[in-house]
């Protein structure tokens, strides 16, 4: 099946203060292996996602023992994961560090890390996908359950900004005037699959929350 195929271009809005990019091609290729990869234990996104939410705190925390006024935005340091069965999406918010235009285009997709063909490698060779967060490309498999997803972030040192794909081979990153503002952080949307929609039950998010984090 080729990745193509979940592609829509009207998904992509274009706008004078927004570009299209195209994935790395190993992170395409990475994506590719996520959808088209038939697996059951889906639920790991959750842990990697809160992960790197997990991440995004101790990030601004750290900056903020040498300046207070890094947490002035938003001094409230929290993960919320909001379930919206209206939409069939899942929200997972953080007021950790957020993310700058630049760190939304290179950290989600032009810039492969490492561990992206060493990830796949180790799947060729038999791993399992759950050992994603490993190799720092956990935020990948929020394809596993999304047919789309958006990042809205905002860190101190730019404007808040909205990241979408709908894992076609491109991204956009666009000046978010639409969205509610925050403060500080990131806010990750996951629209999703018709088939995941389990994940939108608070019963089933507390078990795996339970089953993987220290939350």
């Amino acid at each position: 099946v080729s990745t193509q195929s979940t592609w829509d271009t009207k998904d992509i809005r274009m706008t004078t203060e927004g570009d299209t990019f195209a994935f790395n091609a190993d992170i395409q290729q990475l994506m590719g292996l996520i959808i088209n990869t038939f697996y059951s234990n889906k639920e790991i996104f959750l842990r990697e996602i809160i992960s790197n939410a997990s991440d995004a705190l101790d990030k601004i925390r750290y900056k903020s023992i040498t300046n207070q006024d890094e947490l002035k935005a938003e001094p409230k340091l929290f993960i919320k994961i909001v379930p919206d069965k209206s939409n069939n999406t899942l929200t997972l918010w953080d007021s950790g560090i957020g993310m700058t235009k630049t760190e939304l285009i290179n950290n989600l997709g032009t810039i492969a890390r490492s561990g992206t063909k060493q990830f796949m490698e180790a799947i060729s060779a038999g791993a399992d996908i759950s050992m994603i967060g490993q190799f720092g490309v956990g935020f990948y498999s929020a394809f596993l359950v999304a047919d789309k997803v958006q990042v809205i972030s905002k860190s101190n040192e730019d404007e808040q900004y909205m990241w979408e794909s709908t894992a076609g081979g491109t991204f956009s990153v666009v000046k978010d005037d639409k969205n509610e503002r925050i403060p500080r952080g990131s806010k990750i949307i996951l629209h999703l699959k018709e088939d995941q929609l389990e994940f939108l039950e608070e019963r089933k998010l507390k078990d795996i929350i339970k089953k993987h984090s220290e939350f």
